[in-house]
């Protein structure tokens, strides 16, 4: 399935919650989540309440993960800066955030508290001032309460029970309930994703995102049981996750499809895997690690494990990738939750125009200009000629008037 399979029932979904608002909330999470919502803001005692409510050792990990992702997200700040372009001609950039964020947490096969630390903690530390966060509820129109502590100890503005394309349209147009944002991000399904396309212009999104997909490029030096999680790992997210292994060496590949059929019997989420694997798994073997660095940029990996001898020789040469991880011992599980990079990455290709979510996705970067006199004498003959070239004449005309008074 893919956007153009459900573009008209979003399309639908999104002109009814523009005209109906929370009734048509209302009516769609009945039909989707079999929840009667009454109220779908979440209160404030509830969100703090929901700390006491987790276990102590996720609590500590919801922290320690935060810690992570904020002192990784800080380093990406940027800062105003202005230079002088020619004599009396001063120009630079300054940093402004956005006002108002929507973060889409989605639910359904799992939950995610990763993502409202992922989605939510580089936006307030952009200075983002509102960061409100969607997400389905269970049948008893309820929000689990691991979510709800990730969202306190995260920053969240506020949290709507509400999922699927209905809270994009909610968070692109408001409702009675949720407010219009400036911009939405955060991973989902298909109708998600879809929704995001079709409100993008009205608001701004990070990046068109699918389904997960990891890329292991690897050689002898690999180990093959360390591999096989990886794929592994990345098969349960979805039955329609993509699991890509390269490799120079026809042995370790088969180790590694060996080691995969021998985990996949333990596995809780077996049946997801298998049919991952079934539909989007590949094997493939090249000749060198030129073709395989060849494959590995035309197909821009949202999740891109490298595993060579000489791995930051191999990087040198990557260019399409959304989250790299680097030798054996760094599986993508430690950037999903804590290393402190961001997982919410570019997808079906996406890498090879769009980075990762990060701090600067919250930020606008306005640019200034002052011009002295000499500054305007030094630039004055390059105006007025573009301009009267172009036959804007005002242009030219805004140039010559301050000339009188030099």
């Amino acid at each position: 399935m893919n956007s153009s399979d459900v573009l008209v029932p979003v399309q639908d979904i999104i002109n009814n919650v523009r005209t109906n608002k929370d009734k048509a909330l209302h009516d769609y999470t009945l039909k989707f989540d079999k929840a009667d919502i009454k109220e779908f803001k979440v209160s404030q005692e509830e969100i703090e309440n929901s700390i006491n409510n987790i276990d102590s050792k996720l609590k500590q990990a919801l922290i320690d993960a935060s810690e992570n992702i904020a002192a990784f997200h800080k380093a990406q700040i940027p800062s105003d800066w202005t230079m002088t372009v020619k004599d009396g001609v001063k120009a630079g950039q300054i940093i402004r955030p956005l006002e108002k964020v929507g973060c889409y947490i989605p639910g359904g096969r799992a939950a995610y508290p990763s993502s409202i630390l992922m989605t939510v903690i580089p936006a307030k530390i952009a200075g983002v001032k509102k960061i409100i966060c969607c997400t389905p509820p269970d049948k008893e129109g309820n929000i689990r309460d691991e979510i709800l502590a990730a969202a306190y100890i995260a920053g969240a503005t506020d949290i709507y029970k509400v999922g699927g394309a209905q809270a994009i349209a909610a968070m692109a147009y408001s409702t009675e309930s949720i407010p219009s944002v400036d911009k939405i991000v955060g991973p989902g399904n298909i109708f998600v994703a879809t929704a995001k396309k079709l409100v993008y212009g009205d608001v701004d999104i990070e990046f068109p995102a699918g389904p997960s997909e990891m890329l292991a490029l690897i050689d002898e030096s690999a180990n093959p049981k360390y591999i096989a999680t990886e794929i592994l790992s990345q098969a349960e997210h979805d039955p329609n996750a993509a699991t890509i292994l390269v490799s120079t060496s026809k042995k370790i590949a088969q180790e590694c499809v060996d080691h995969v059929l021998n985990y996949l019997k333990m596995q809780e989420r077996k049946e997801i895997i298998e049919e991952s694997l079934s539909k989007y798994c590949h094997i493939l073997v090249a000749d060198n690690i030129d073709e395989a660095i060849e494959f590995t940029n035309a197909y821009a990996p949202e999740h891109l494990v490298i595993v060579t001898k000489d791995y930051y020789k191999t990087l040198e040469s990557i260019n399409n990738a959304g989250s790299i991880f680097l030798g054996n011992l760094t599986p993508v599980a430690g950037g999903d939750y804590g290393s402190g990079t961001n997982h919410v990455l570019p997808t079906s290709g996406g890498a090879r125009m769009y980075s990762g979510l990060s701090t600067e996705s919250f930020i606008k970067k306005p640019t200034i200009q002052e011009l002295n006199k000499e500054g305007l004498m030094n630039i004055k003959d390059m105006v007025i000629n573009l301009a009267e070239a172009e036959g804007l004449c005002a242009h030219a005309f805004s140039v010559k008037k301050r000339l009188e008074d030099i």
